[in-house]
């Protein structure tokens, strides 16, 4: 397992899943958090997101209770000081020349954002290179809170994808058809996987017709899903990213597409109601019996990633 500090340098410098795109707006703040980091996300006057710590220096005031000014800039509900998302200087208060230069103490903690595939991303260290990520935007997708921390949720994860979300028709079971990995930088991993309820007479079946690959980032636990046919041909793509927020929850961002054709009336079967869903709860009985399986190599992939990380920063 890696150190705390190994912990808190990896965490600032990764980029987070604080929103979809559709959330960030230029009509109101958006309220985020990555751990007990309070963000607040909002467009400016050019339609980009900024993001910045959700207090005004002035007097801590929650900057997410404010508003967006037409020009772009956030203003602070309290005074009605107001903010520049780029750098986060304050460049106007109520009753006093716009020319007039302001002290640097009233200076707002501004962060790099990115934004992709319908996606804000977010890194607490400032001026960080954006990440190469998927542009293309998957038009399903939702958000869940789930009462169970960061650490624990990506655990169940490598142990059992079934507890966290689901695809309609599609059962996950135990069985791996390629052992955890590490593939440019993330925990690569193919999931032995059936379809619901058609095994018969005998209640199940030894056959694998379908398989879930996954490809999970070893510290924001972002991975990208793809479900492929014994043909590796894809029948769902999407993207889960969850993100550890206060009091222990764990927030979980999401996009997903099916195919544009699914052949065979058992791939139709992603059709029939919701094709992906993440839960909002997550069984606590079942949780506890579960056996770590892959979980237990990947922390250790996970620690020996954060720590090469480490020795090429330095």
């Amino acid at each position: 397992m890696p150190n705390q500090k190994q912990k808190a340098h990896s965490n600032s410098a990764s980029w987070w899943t604080v929103a979809r795109s559709e959330e960030v707006t230029s009509k109101k703040p958006l309220s985020s958090d990555i751990g007990n980091q309070e963000l607040v996300l909002w467009r400016d006057a050019a339609g980009i997101a900024r993001a910045m710590e959700d207090r005004c220096p002035h007097r801590r005031a929650p900057l997410s209770r404010g508003c967006v000014r037409e020009n772009g800039l956030i203003q602070c509900g309290y005074h009605g000081w107001s903010y520049d998302g780029e750098t986060g200087r304050l460049r106007e208060i109520p009753n006093m020349k716009s020319e007039q230069r302001f002290p640097p103490l009233y200076k707002a903690q501004s962060f790099a954002v990115a934004e992709s595939g319908g996606l804000v991303r977010v890194c607490l260290i400032p001026g960080a290179v954006a990440p190469v990520t998927n542009a293309v935007a998957l038009p399903l997708h939702g958000t869940a809170h789930v009462a169970l921390a960061h650490e624990h949720y990506l655990s169940a994860f490598f142990d059992d994808p079934g507890m966290l979300f689901g695809m309609s028709g599609v059962e996950f079971t135990p069985y791996l058809a390629s052992e955890l990995k590490v593939e440019a930088g993330r925990l690569v991993m193919e999931r032995n996987c059936q379809w619901r309820g058609l095994h018969w007479p005998s209640s199940f079946s030894s056959e694998f017709p379908i398989t879930l690959l996954s490809k999970t980032d070893p510290v924001t636990g972002e991975t990208e899903l793809t479900l492929r046919d014994d043909a590796l041909h894809e029948l769902l793509t999407a993207v889960i990213a969850p993100v550890p927020a206060a009091r222990g929850i764990t927030a979980i961002r999401w996009r997903a597409r099916l195919a544009s054709r699914l052949d065979g009336l058992r791939a139709k079967r992603l059709l029939i109601g919701a094709p992906f869903r993440v839960f909002e709860t997550v069984d606590a009985t079942a949780l506890r019996r579960l056996t770590p399986s892959a979980s237990v190599q990947g922390q250790d992939l996970r620690a020996a990633i954060i720590q090469t990380s480490q020795a090429s920063a330095a």
